[in-house]
This record gives C-alpha cells, sequence and structure tokens, in this order.
C-alpha cells in the first residue's frame, strides 16, 4: 500500500493513510491485493523494477515457460531489495544530519575502516574545514586518512559541490576522499571526481553496502536452492 501511495510513513514509526488513501471506500474493497493495487502507478513501478533494471527480464515475466524458476527468484529478490532500499533513504531522510553522519561512522566501521567505533565517532563531523565533514583512518593502525564528505540532500549533487570538496581536500594535502550522498551525482560531478580519485557513494550504492553489511535491516527469512549430487549417484564413488 506504500509503495501505491495509500499510506506513509510518520515519525519513522507509524504508517497512516496519505489523502489518495483517505479517498478509498474501504466497506467496498476486498483485500488490496496485487490486481486490486496495480491501478496505481506507484505500485506497478515498484512491480517493474526487474524489467527496467534489466529489460531482457522482461521475456522472462510474460512468458513462464521461457523462464527458470531460478531467474524468477532472481527478478523477484532484485525487486525486493529495491524495495527495502528504497524505505532505506525514506528513514534515513526522516532524521537528522546528525543521524546520517553516525550511520556513516556506522558504515565505515562494519566495512573495516576507522579502527574503532570510539575513534571513528570522534572524527566525523568534528572538523571545521569547508567541504570536510569529517576525517576517518583507512586502517586500524591510522597509517593513512581519508576524508569524509557525508550530505543528507535531496538535490542531485554537483561538479561545484566536487570541486569545493576538491580544494577541501588540496587544502588538506589529502590523497584520498569519498563523498557520500542520500541523493545521486550528476554527470559532470562523477567525471570531476575521476579525475581527482575521489570515491562517490549515492543513494543507491549506499543501499546496497547497507544491505551487505547488515546495517539497518535484518533478515526476515533465508531459503537454500538445492541440486542434484551428481558423485553420490556414480556407483564407482560407492
Amino acid at each position: 500500500m506504500k509503495k501505491a501511495g495509500l499510506l506513509e510513513t510518520i515519525d519513522n514509526k507509524y504508517f497512516r493513510l496519505t489523502s489518495l488513501g483517505k479517498s478509498l471506500n474501504l466497506e467496498k474493497i476486498e483485500s488490496f491485493s496485487s490486481k486490486f493495487l496495480s491501478q496505481y502507478e506507484g505500485f506497478n513501478e515498484f512491480r517493474n523494477y526487474g524489467k527496467k533494471s534489466n529489460p531482457s527480464t522482461q521475456n522472462f515475466l510474460e512468458d513462464d515457460n521461457d523462464s527458470t524458476p531460478e531467474e524468477i527468484i532472481n527478478i523477484e529478490f532484485n525487486k525486493l531489495n529495491q524495495s527495502i532500499k528504497d524505505d532505506l533513504i525514506e528513514k534515513i531522510k526522516l532524521n537528522s544530519p546528525q543521524f546520517f553522519e553516525r550511520l556513516v561512522v556506522d558504515l565505515l566501521v562494519a566495512m573495516g575502516y576507522g579502527g574503532s567505533h570510539q575513534d571513528a565517532a570522534q572524527a566525523i563531523g568534528k572538523t571545521s574545514d569547508g567541504g570536510i565533514d569529517g576525517v576517518i583512518s583507512e586502517d586500524r593502525l591510522g597509517l593513512d586518512k581519508i576524508y569524509i564528505q557525508a550530505k543528507r540532500w535531496e538535490n542531485t549533487v554537483g561538479r561545484p559541490d566536487i570541486q569545493q570538496f576538491k580544494g577541501a581536500l588540496a587544502d588538506q594535502v589529502a590523497k584520498k576522499g569519498v563523498f557520500i550522498t542520500t541523493s545521486n551525482f550528476s554527470k559532470e560531478a562523477v567525471e570531476s571526481a575521476k579525475k581527482s580519485g575521489i570515491v562517490l557513494i549515492d543513494g543507491n550504492k549506499l543501499t546496497s553496502l547497507m544491505i551487505e553489511f547488515g546495517l539497518g535491516v535484518q533478515i526476515e527469512r533465508s531459503f537454500h536452492l538445492y541440486k542434484i549430487d551428481q558423485d553420490r549417484f556414480d556407483e564407482d564413488n560407492f
């Protein structure tokens, strides 16, 4: 229902009906099935995510006879994953910039940077240099430093933002920088970052890393795909 635009999140904890949801005559609705929700564009965009991210999957969905169970599972898994990533971004944006900085600390530590969590927490959000939000150790020994820019933004990050960060790195004689945002980067920003060796992490990459390192998510259930162990049925092995 949320993907259809019928529900919205309140205080990062509760759900309530949107104006569109309130316009429904609930007494006449038997169930909020996929068939019912398919009349809403937002829900259809969610359902069709697999087609958009990989056009070749469209044939799988249109003709089940041409798709294997593994291919169907992969498509549906990607759709569910994208839904979780969308929800993660929404929850991040509902919180403060300070929350986002702490989240960045948690992610970097989970990825093996920053030494201890305490060391990393002291580094982020403590600098006053223009264009730099924090400095974190690349390894536990602190042999090298990574300069961080963490922005909880809605708008696309452009080339001027990268140029400002680049200038701040030059002032610190820094070799490594990471720009993390909840939004995305313009083509010009990406090209500018490549020339300077700056690593860019947009909202999509950010949420992918959060899922990979188990930050802000929990495993609801696990599935195992089995195949025949051919060696077990080879008489020569007995």
